[in-house]
């Protein structure tokens, strides 16, 4: 059978347990008030502009870009050329 709670329930919790409970909702309570703090804090800042790219910075990593889909067809194409020598070796051509 369940027991019953009522005026004459005796509970038995050491004072080390009481300590280590309160000490928890301490804490708890301390990070909740630091988190509303900084969270205001936070709200008071101004916002960061937004990134502008400009003309040159384009111009720029285009090039970049641009250079490096050339540097990709050249390195397949020394590729394309490896492999028609290795079939050649390959095949007795």
């Amino acid at each position: 059978m369940a027991k019953e709670l009522n005026e004459e329930t005796a509970f038995k919790i050491s004072i080390k347990t009481l300590a280590g409970i309160a000490a928890l909702i301490f804490t708890l309570v301390g990070m909740w008030f630091t988190l509303q703090a900084d969270i205001a804090e936070a709200k008071e800042l101004p916002a960061p502009p937004d990134p502008e790219v400009t003309r040159m910075e384009f111009d720029m990593k285009d090039q970049m870009i641009r250079n490096t889909i050339m540097e990709t067809k050249s390195d397949v194409e020394e590729i394309k050329e490896t492999l028609e020598k290795i079939e050649d070796k390959l095949y007795n051509r």
